[in-house]
């Protein structure tokens, strides 16, 4: 039996899928996503960071500030014990790493993409794929299928889209047995995320801001697989050992190991089919980067594919998906694995090297600067062709408005944002927000939709602007 056939389906309700959802919808484009959970949000999840790039990409859908209220917020990172990390010196409106649960996150998604019109399949277990020159079908475990000119896999790790394609994911397992446990605690800590290491035993305590607390923790001399009974009188001991007090640690609600892997798939795209978050790419808990990843990955999918479906870029658009994305991807495996390593290692020689290098990064700014730009996200850049203006392809800081608003609440309509002290004529006709910085200038600067710097000029003529608009938004529309 095969349904109504859809636009785009979205395969996997997650923070990924979620944000992609809502993004497709905003933009007209008629989006199902597939669910084989119940219709229900669970607050079993591993995430707890949400980093200022991302707080930056749900300020441009009127998110951010709803979620910064469910949290807590910190404005340094300490690693390795010695190394400090000042967030408050980060340039955006959220100098800070924002603790809250991923289940917040998942709220505010889901709320948004009904509200613009998503559909949800709940129990809806995706098998199969079949894709030709004009479509993809989707069989579910029911024997249902649905058919869409594009599928998109947000599916985790197991992703049921990435098995049917054939695609493979090659990696790791980095930390071998690791636990999660939600519990109360009779001391409440000093921070909002209290994390050590020594190389022995890992502990991380987070708040969910209503009186229970998430615990992560790793011990060297008791690595056992998934399946074996955790007992919160191991979370204590270990909690204890790593932190010096496991806090009146009480009353667990939730036990439950499980193995931390580095894994990514070598193609995000397989002609009509594409893959984003944990589904494309899975790293170390370390620096708690994976949900901001898939969730920029979402950021960057969503505008082209409405683009190309709705007709204004051709379909090689989604191959800079790819280009962007993946290296993006690999760069944070790398990171948040080094980081993991150094925390665990047991290596005399390596444990020297590691506090070296922290002493050397602690005296260095740039370095500094640099651990920050990737930790949080603010420091990626996207290739840009050669002769491209100094700014094409990095993030668009967040600039007053003559009009008294900022730049990304000018991204709020979901279109391109022509910054340009001309007239209006030049978007005349085309889905472009005109904008006008509070601080005059010669400089002529296009942001994506997801805040990224298309094209920039210091002084463009009329004929360079239009080339650069029509090259991105499409010829005009009457």
């Amino acid at each position: 039996m095969t349904t109504t056939p859809h636009r785009v389906i979205v395969v996997g309700a997650g923070p990924t899928g979620l944000l992609l959802a809502g993004d497709l919808a905003a933009a007209g484009i008629a989006v199902t996503v597939l669910e084989r959970r119940p219709p229900q949000v669970s607050n079993l999840s591993r995430a707890f960071v949400v980093h200022a790039r991302t707080l930056e990409q749900l300020d441009a859908r009127d998110l951010a500030d709803e979620l910064v209220a469910t949290g807590s917020t910190l404005t340094s990172l300490r690693l390795f014990g010695r190394l400090s990390l000042d967030l408050s010196t980060l340039p955006t409106r959220f100098p800070y790493l924002l603790i809250t649960p991923q289940y917040e996150v998942e709220r505010l998604l889901h709320a948004r993409a009904l509200s613009l019109g998503a559909d949800f399949v709940y129990e809806a277990e995706a098998t199969a794929l079949d894709q030709d020159g004009e479509g993809v079908d989707v069989r579910l475990k029911d024997g249902t299928v649905h058919r869409a000119a594009y599928v998109v896999g947000a599916d985790g790790h197991r992703s049921g889209v990435r098995q049917a394609l054939g695609l493979p994911f090659p990696g790791v397992s980095v930390v071998k047995s690791l636990f999660l446990a939600d519990v109360q605690l009779a001391e409440k800590p000093a921070d909002a995320l209290t994390v050590a290491a020594d190389g022995e035993v890992f502990a991380m305590i987070a708040s969910f801001g209503d009186g229970w607390y998430r615990v992560m923790g790793w011990n060297r001399a008791h690595e056992v697989a998934d399946d074996v009974p955790l007992e919160l009188a191991e979370v204590r001991e270990v909690t204890r050992r790593a932190l010096g007090s496991d806090y009146g640690m009480h009353e667990a609600r939730w036990l439950s190991r499980f193995h931390s892997d580095e894994r990514q798939c070598p193609s995000y795209r397989q002609g009509r089919v594409l893959l984003a978050g944990d589904a494309a790419h899975i790293h170390s808990p370390a620096g708690g980067q994976g949900m901001n990843t898939g969730l920029q990955d979402a950021a960057n999918l969503g505008w082209k594919l409405a683009a190309v479906l709705d007709e204004r870029a051709p379909a090689t658009l989604l191959d800079s998906y790819q280009a962007e994305r993946h290296p993006v991807g690999k760069a944070v495996l790398r990171s948040s694995g080094a980081i993991v390593r150094l925390a665990r290692t047991h290596n005399p020689l390596l444990r020297a090297l590691r506090t070296a290098a922290t002493a050397a990064a602690d005296h260095s700014a740039r370095a500094r600067t640099r651990a920050l730009g990737r930790i949080t996200g603010l420091g990626y850049a996207y290739p840009a062709p050669r002769g491209a203006h100094r700014l094409a392809g990095h993030r668009a800081p967040d600039v007053p408005l003559a009009d008294g608003r900022r730049l990304y609440e000018a991204l709020r309509a979901g279109e391109f944002t022509l910054l340009h002290a001309g007239g209006a004529d030049a978007t005349e006709g085309r889905r472009v927000v005109h904008a006008f910085p509070r601080t005059p200038t010669a400089q002529s600067v296009l942001v994506r939709p997801d805040g990224y710097v298309a094209w920039a000029s210091d002084s463009p003529t009329a004929l360079e602007l239009e080339a650069a608009l029509a090259q991105w938004t499409g010829p005009r529309r009457a």
